[in-house]
């Protein structure tokens, strides 16, 4: 059975008898309203939540503080080890003995004392093995942790790799080629400084272990003229140690001590040539105080080469940079001669109780 009911402005709506409806459940606009959304949050069982919060909020968590905290993490984990603040520089080392890295009596020759062929003094091994130790041994033995071990890292890793015959080979290769284009550099700058023709040293042709370096460092050897001394020994009287000084000459027309290296990896900037800067501040300090040089040297430079030709890195050292590592060189030179005073007493001790 159907039932018709008005409703409103709807109009007439058939309803089946079977049907229960409330006129309630419908409005004048319920074609137009859409499903009523209902808050996920009106589900929430207020009473539970409340009892959650007032857990959080309880005196028993409430009472832990940083100080108990610490405790706790310190029972689990043990200590905490606090790394110390750097203290002011009450704590920098300074030489004991602040020697000059400039000789004040000296005067700096004129323009004109440049010409002539560079010095070469030879060094007298038998002489000065055993009574003046060199920069580069002071220098090998008085490494820093931190240096020996990355050191000792990368033989450990190149035996590793080629085996113990195979890495001396390798080392002995690099000290063949390292000397070969110490040499060839030495006999361009002697032919460059003998020669009026300039352009035939820069056709000169070159021994393949040595092709890429030299042409690494054409550019440099460009800029580079006056050449005073090459492959020269210097000594420190005062300080008591020597050296050999690959090159002094004007580059860009500024004095300074140069110093060949070859590198297998680049090493543009100053900090990755390691002791480098201590060695030609070392030799610059020993040229200023021998008096076989009548000059003074106050800049280096540290030119890097590179075995494929790329173009050598050219580290200039200024004035101000040459004290500070003059200032570090000293240093190292306390603690070799530290090093060799604590290993002559415990000889002598040693000797005496046999």
């Amino acid at each position: 059975m159907i039932i018709l009911k008005r409703v409103g402005c709807v109009g007439i709506i058939m309803i089946p008898q079977c049907t229960s409806l409330f006129v309630g459940n419908f409005s004048a606009c319920h074609c137009l309203s859409s499903t009523k959304r209902h808050s996920p949050y009106s589900s929430v069982d207020i009473e539970r939540y409340s009892a959650l919060v007032k857990a959080v909020m309880s005196s028993k968590v409430s009472s832990q503080t940083p100080e108990n905290l610490q405790e706790e993490d310190e029972h689990i984990y043990g200590p905490v080890v606090k790394a110390q603040k750097p203290s002011s520089g009450s704590e920098v080392r300074v030489p004991k003995n602040l020697h000059p890295f400039l000789n004040c009596e000296e005067t700096v020759e004129t323009e004109e004392a440049e010409s002539g062929p560079p010095a070469r003094i030879l060094l007298n091994r038998g002489k000065y093995r055993s009574l003046v130790p060199s920069v580069t041994r002071i220098l090998q033995q008085t490494l820093s942790r931190e240096q020996i071990f990355y050191l000792e890292r990368w033989k450990r890793k190149m035996i590793a790799q080629l085996g113990d015959e195979g890495f001396n080979e390798y080392s002995q290769n690099l000290f063949r080629q390292g000397k070969l284009f110490h040499s060839t550099v030495e006999d361009t700058l002697i032919s460059d400084a003998t020669s009026m023709d300039k352009e035939s040293s820069e056709k000169a042709e070159y021994q393949p272990d040595v092709q890429g370096y030299m042409e690494s460092i054409s550019h440099v050897l460009a800029d580079v003229s006056a050449v005073r001394a090459t492959e020269s020994t210097v000594q420190h009287a005062k300080l008591n140690y020597l050296g050999i000084v690959d090159c002094v000459a004007r580059y860009r027309g500024v004095l300074c001590l140069i110093d060949w290296k070859t590198s297998e990896k680049p090493k543009p900037f100053l900090s990755n040539t390691f002791d480098n800067p201590i060695q030609v501040a070392a030799y610059a300090g020993a040229l200023n105080s021998d008096g076989n040089y009548k000059y003074q040297v106050e800049n280096g430079l540290i030119v890097v080469a590179y075995k494929d030709g790329s173009p050598a890195h050219a580290h200039q050292l200024s004035s101000e940079l040459m004290l500070k590592y003059w200032a570090t060189w000293l240093l190292r030179l306390e603690n070799f001669t530290e090093q060799s005073t604590s290993q002559a007493s415990s000889s002598f001790v040693e000797k005496r109780d046999l």
